[in-house]
Parts: structure tokens; sequence; C-alpha cells
């Protein structure tokens, strides 16, 4: 694998996770519990659809090939993304939904951080830019965590299940292979190991505040560096792909 390889792979990853999250969270426009949450689900959704345009921009460039983001986005089969478990979970309750954004707000925060000093100056421009978008989401995510975990009975009892279920694909998170070993001897990506002691560090902050007890770790659901998903990711391609695989010759 050359460098120029697993730097395809590595944007892919960062693309494509941004990309399925936003997907789960417009599938909450009109859906929000209050008018004002509403809004700001559908923000986080247009931050997240950003986010992955200029990676998936980005890996089309790299890979020279004529293709566009809309390619990328709209043109590959299920085992063709990287995206994490984590982002292409069903959004359930609005408990899930947040706990789900609260664990993965986290991930990317720590992980867009260390990238602001990536020598891959895209990259590094990239995470200067969405760091600031991710803080907001994180805040919104983890004050949400507090207020559902120190409310009521039921809201303790509901968003502590929600962690619950899912802990399991937390582990996928900090997951790496060659593409990480080679692109972090380059000074282009970060060792996600101390991304997990930051992760850590403020998962178990919040979820102290909220009341909330940290799930163990246990048995961690990965695949996605090899392209293998749950079932959920097929459903979402097929409503997400529809209009360019029914039409692929249209132009806007």
């Amino acid at each position: 694998m050359t460098q120029q390889d697993a730097l395809i792979n590595y944007c892919l990853r960062l693309g494509d996770s941004s990309l399925i999250l936003g997907q789960r969270m417009a599938e909450w426009c009109s859906n929000g519990p209050t008018l004002e949450e509403d809004i700001a689900l559908t923000n986080v959704s247009l931050d997240l659809f950003g986010q992955a345009r200029t990676m998936l921009t980005y890996a089309a460039n790299l890979e020279g090939k004529g293709k566009t983001e809309d390619d990328l986005a709209y043109r590959r089969s299920e085992r063709e993304y990287y995206n994490t478990l984590l982002s292409e979970r069903p959004n359930g309750h609005f408990g899930d939904t947040i706990a789900r954004n609260f664990l993965h707000d986290a991930f990317l925060y720590h992980l867009y951080t260390a990238l602001k000093n990536s020598k891959d100056e895209t990259i590094a421009a990239h995470a200067a830019k969405s760091i600031k978008e991710i803080a907001y989401h994180l805040r919104h995510t983890g004050e949400w965590v507090v207020r559902l975990g120190d409310g009521t009975k039921e809201s303790h009892q509901k968003i502590q299940q929600s962690f619950d279920d899912l802990w399991m694909f937390t582990g996928d998170l900090f997951e790496m292979n060659e593409v990480d070993e080679l692109l972090i001897k380059a000074g282009v990506a970060v060792d996600l190991n101390e991304v997990k002691k930051n992760w850590d560090s403020t998962v178990n902050e919040v979820l102290q505040r909220a009341t909330l007890q940290r799930p163990k770790d246990d048995y961690m659901q990965t695949g996605r560096l090899k392209g293998m998903h749950s079932e959920y990711l097929g459903h979402l391609l097929t409503d997400m792909q529809y209009l360019q695989r029914a039409y692929p010759d249209a132009t806007w």
C-alpha cells in the first residue's frame, strides 16, 4: 500500500462517518421533540454534510479518476464505505440519538483536535474549521445527556439503556490498521490510542454529571476498516442513493 492509497482511505473514513451520521440526523427533520430542537438537529445534519463534502472531494481529487464527491457519496456499494459503526445506528427515540451522537461527538472532537496538527495541509485545515462545529455538537449532546440522566426516573432509565445498548460499538471508533501506521509515521494521521484517553476523560466526566453508569468494556463490534457493517447501513443507502441510481445521467 502506498501513502497515496492510505491517504485516500483515511479521507474516506472521515468523510463517510460524517456523511452517514448526517443522513441519520436528517431523518429528524420535522420530527424533533420541540421546534427549537428540531432546528438544532437539522443544523447538526448540515454541518456533518459540509464536513463530508470536504473530505470526499479531497479523496476524489487524490484518486484522480475524474470522480466527484457525489460519485463517492452516492455510487458506492455498502462494502465500499468506511464509516464508524456507531454513525449508522438507527435514531431510535430521542435519548438513543443523544447517546449515540454524544459518544461520536466526543470521538470527533478529540480526533479533529489532534488532526489540526496534521502535516497534510488539507486535513489540518479541515480539522481546524470543523472543530468549531464539533465543539458545539459535543456541548449540545453533553448537556442533553446530563438533563436526561439527572432528570426524571423515566428519562434516567431510558438514556442509561441507550448507553448500555450502544457501548459495544464504541470499540470500533479506535480500531487501527496499516493505513493508520503508515500515515502516523508520515505525520498525517494520529494515534487513536491517544485519542481514546481524552475520549474516556470526556465521557466519564459527563456520565458522572448525569448520574449515569459507564457500561463495562466487554464484547466490541468492529469491522468498518474492512468495509463490514450492520444491516442498517444497506437500508440507509437505499434511501440516500435512490435518486442518483434511478437517474444516473441526471444533471443539476
